[in-house]
């Protein structure tokens, strides 16, 4: 049992704010948490920590208890993996340093993008920034968002089923640490790593092969979400029968970014087994109610 939650919290790992891709501000994204049930939520924005001072000061009045994270950008051999890490130390050198490069290789990679477009489609650098206010990580989503504001695209998700999918010649790579790299980075961090959506195949033409999982596993990881709308029943069976071979905790998110995306918070959540193991291998804690 964990002080402060109910015995078997709902918690909701995978979620992101306005300071990445996100819809909602950090406070937002922790009142919509409330409204949704939930008892523990996770803020993981894209290569930033720039989010946990405000959801962290929304946890009083919400009531719901902030998991603090980051989705960190991974690529093995051109192959796109998001590693979610849970209570590192936000100081550490190494992290920072990779976020910052993360960061100014997406909006780089954002900027060629939409060079490409701008040649077919009626949308510009500035578009994105008006988009994008407020966000510490500028990406593909404020690109899409810049898109269904001029009118091209009814939504998000028709722009990446269009020309921002990985498959567009319109899509630009970035760059992104290794898998097995990052693990190593987090857990000397103090951090506990999880592997996001590691099966979703229809996010891009290639999946990560098992022997990279298992070396992520040598080199800290400690789950597999398995849980997300992004996985058919057969993906999250592979996942499920990959996490048991390599000793591997399983997990649940949502994924969710707000309007944007038709997630929903809570509609996958992290067993409290595995919630209770990141919080005793995690430097940090749970901010509690």
């Amino acid at each position: 049992m964990i002080d402060g939650l109910p015995l078997s919290p709902r918690t909701d790992p995978h979620t992101h704010s306005s300071c990445s891709d996100g819809t909602d501000t950090p406070a937002g994204l922790m009142a919509c948490a409330a409204r949704a049930g939930l008892d523990v939520v996770g803020l993981t924005d894209h290569d930033t920590t720039a989010g946990w001072q405000e959801a962290a000061e929304a946890v009083a009045t919400t009531g719901v208890a902030l998991l603090r994270g980051t989705e960190i950008s991974c690529a093995d051999r051109g192959v796109t993996l998001h590693l979610l890490a849970y209570l590192f130390d936000p100081d550490d050198a190494a992290l920072t340093e990779a976020f910052a490069t993360a960061r100014r290789s997406r909006q780089s990679r954002s900027r060629r993008m939409v060079e490409l477009l701008g040649e077919d489609y009626p949308v510009t650098w500035q578009d994105v920034l008006e988009q994008a206010a407020g966000s510490h990580t500028i990406g593909r989503p404020h690109i899409a968002d810049a898109l269904v504001a001029s009118g091209a695209f009814r939504d998000r998700a028709a722009a990446f089923d269009g020309p921002l999918a990985t498959s567009s010649p319109y899509y630009v790579h970035h760059w992104a640490l290794d898998p097995v790299e990052a693990c190593a980075l987090v857990r000397a961090a103090g951090g506990v790593p999880v592997a996001a959506h590691p099966r979703a195949a229809g996010r891009q033409r290639r999946l990560v092969p098992d022997e990279t999982f298992a070396r992520m596993a040598e080199a800290g990881l400690a789950a597999l979400e398995v849980d997300h709308r992004d996985h058919t029943a057969a993906q999250r069976e592979q996942a499920r029968a990959l996490a048991e071979r390599l000793g591997l905790g399983v997990s649940g998110a949502s994924d969710y970014h707000g309007w944007g995306k038709p997630n929903r918070l809570g509609e996958h959540l992290m067993p409290t087994a595995l919630l209770e193991r990141v919080l005793d291998e995690g430097r940090l804690g749970l901010v509690l109610p």
